[in-house]
């Protein structure tokens, strides 16, 4: 029975040495009553981190929590997806909890995530956060800890990636193993998204568990930073694809702005001549009556009319950013009664 709740946690470390510390004692102050494991791999770092490791590994196997430690010293990084992949290989529990060394667990992480996530075996179960420094990414953090249920599902094709963020998963091995690795392109790759996109593919689902269970940070160098946007818009666009277009005989996208038209352009033609408006509230882009699609190989080229929303068939391809519009948007949205997910879905 206890090998069975045996839970891994999985951390990947880079030059963490200002954070460890910290992080690390969060692994130590857990209250689960299951068995813990560590499994850290080390990136390549050029810092104090590998010491201050060894010293942590001999007071959390003085508490019972076993230390698995993996690295390379080569001149260069392998990557975070190589070394998340590496931590999971290397360590045993049945269960894995992703953490990132820069963020801090609250003590009842381990333990609600476990049973939220033996409860639902083919989710990835998140957990809500609180930033570091309070308000870097205000938009962000609220966007991560108030959507609903269903939204965590419906929203996952916005630009802030997946509706759980990486460092607060949980989901057990024998999922891992079903979805399959992170991709380990190194820098530049969005890897999260990747797997998070896999995940879906696979039929799996998503759980929040409604506590704040990290302390999530916020800094310069974090790898997040490194990844361009134009690598990530176009891997959202081809899940929008994938997933939803299909599904859709026709559909309008609103905004007839610089987002809207981007996303046009990013489309195949298959599912631009799926495009029967652009809408939008601003006057002098409806005024104008139609997008032309300068660009195309068609002849004639495409015209795609812009419309007032009100006056728009759904559904929408919304392409304006959420909780930006003092709350303007979101109003015009709920006079339309819509349903996410089958009416309308956000990209942006």
């Amino acid at each position: 029975e206890m090998a069975e709740q045996l839970s891994s946690i999985i951390l990947p470390v880079r030059n963490a040495e200002q954070w460890l510390d910290e992080c690390l004692r969060s692994v130590l102050q857990q209250d689960f009553e299951g068995t813990m494991e560590l499994s850290v791999f080390n990136d390549a770092s050029k810092d104090k981190s590998m010491t201050i490791i060894e010293k942590w590994k001999v007071k959390l196997e003085d508490f019972g929590i076993p230390v698995v430690i993996g690295g390379h010293d080569s001149s260069s990084p392998r990557g975070v997806g190589y070394s998340k992949n590496q931590a999971v290989v290397q360590s045993t529990g049945s269960y894995l909890c992703f953490l990132d060394s820069d963020d801090v667990m609250m003590p009842q992480r381990v333990r609600l995530q476990y049973e939220a996530a033996v409860q639902h075996p083919t989710s990835i179960i998140g957990c809500q956060v609180r930033r570091d420094p309070p308000h870097s990414t205000e938009r962000y953090t609220r966007w991560i800890n108030q959507l609903t249920s269903d939204q965590l599902l419906t929203q996952v094709f916005t630009s802030h990636g997946p509706t759980v963020i990486m460092p607060t998963w949980f989901f057990s091995r024998a999922w891992f193993s079903h979805v399959g690795p992170f991709d380990e392109g190194g820098q530049g790759v969005p890897e999260d998204m990747l797997f998070f996109y896999k995940h879906l593919r696979k039929g799996g689902k998503v759980f929040r568990v409604d506590h704040n269970l990290l302390l999530y940070r916020y800094h310069l160098h974090a790898a997040t930073h490194s990844v361009l946007e134009t690598t990530i818009w176009t891997h959202r666009v081809h899940f929008l694809e994938e997933r939803v277009l299909p599904l859709w005989e026709s559909f309008t996208i609103w905004n007839a702005g610089k987002q809207g038209r981007r996303l046009y352009r990013s489309l195949t033609t298959t599912s631009q001549r799926k495009v029967v408006a652009f809408c939008d509230v601003d006057e002098k882009k409806i005024r104008k009556g139609f997008y032309c699609y300068e660009d195309s190989q068609e002849k004639p080229k495409p015209q795609v009319p812009i419309l007032h929303f009100q006056a728009a068939q759904p559904p929408f391809v919304i392409c304006v950013k959420l909780d930006l519009t003092g709350g303007e948007f979101e109003d015009n949205l709920k006079t339309l009664h819509l349903q996410e997910g089958r009416d309308f879905i956000h990209f942006s």
